[in-house]
């Protein structure tokens, strides 16, 4: 079996150059951006950043195909992959060896979310939890230190403990379909 402890030492160069950036005061923020668009005849959403591309879909009883991930998965799927770096991040930095890691994250939606008689239960992902299966040398202490480190750096986790407001618009095209049909409605006006 390989471990990470050889990807941790690459790592802690790459996080050691990082903050020699912020402390010289030559890093500000980065601006993060992903591009969706539902795909014709299936509804598929294609998720775009940067040069990388997901695909998005719901199982067949929600009218999916079951082509990727439904958007609560990813999340999940987000949350594990953003614990898992953010440990070999922490791990790196504090020079603790890891021979293996995997977070695996769980939580439920329900369908009832918000409808009558249900308005107690979330419309959106809730009960989200997450175990760290950690093979490591590393004392308790240190296995702990770690942990706390992840759980107050995680970007991913603290956004989901801590939301924020989100700023939305939308910019309506009408297309010609649109004005072919207000053009009738008028007229039968």
């Amino acid at each position: 079996m390989t471990s990470l402890n050889h990807y941790l030492s690459e790592k802690r160069s790459a996080v050691l150059a990082r903050e020699a950036l912020i402390e010289a005061g030559n890093a500000g923020p980065n601006a993060l951006q992903a591009r969706v668009s539902a795909e014709g005849r299936s509804g598929v959403r294609r998720i775009r950043i940067r040069d990388h591309q997901v695909i998005s879909d719901s199982p067949p009883d929600f009218a999916g195909y079951n082509l990727g991930p439904s958007s609560p998965e990813l999340q999940l799927g987000v949350l594990g992959s953003c614990v898992t770096h953010i440990f070999l991040i922490q791990a790196a930095h504090r020079q603790v060896p890891i021979d293996s890691l995997e977070v695996e994250v769980s939580g439920k939606i329900d369908p009832r979310g918000g409808r009558p008689g249900h308005e107690q239960i979330p419309i959106w992902p809730h009960d989200i939890a997450y175990v760290v299966h950690l093979d490591s040398p590393a004392s308790d202490e240190e296995v702990k230190t770690l942990f706390d480190a992840v759980e107050a750096s995680c970007p991913i986790l603290n956004l989901l403990k801590n939301p924020q407001e989100i700023r939305a618009e939308i910019r309506h095209n009408r297309t010609q379909a649109q004005e072919s049909r207000a053009g009738v409605e008028d007229a039968i006006a």
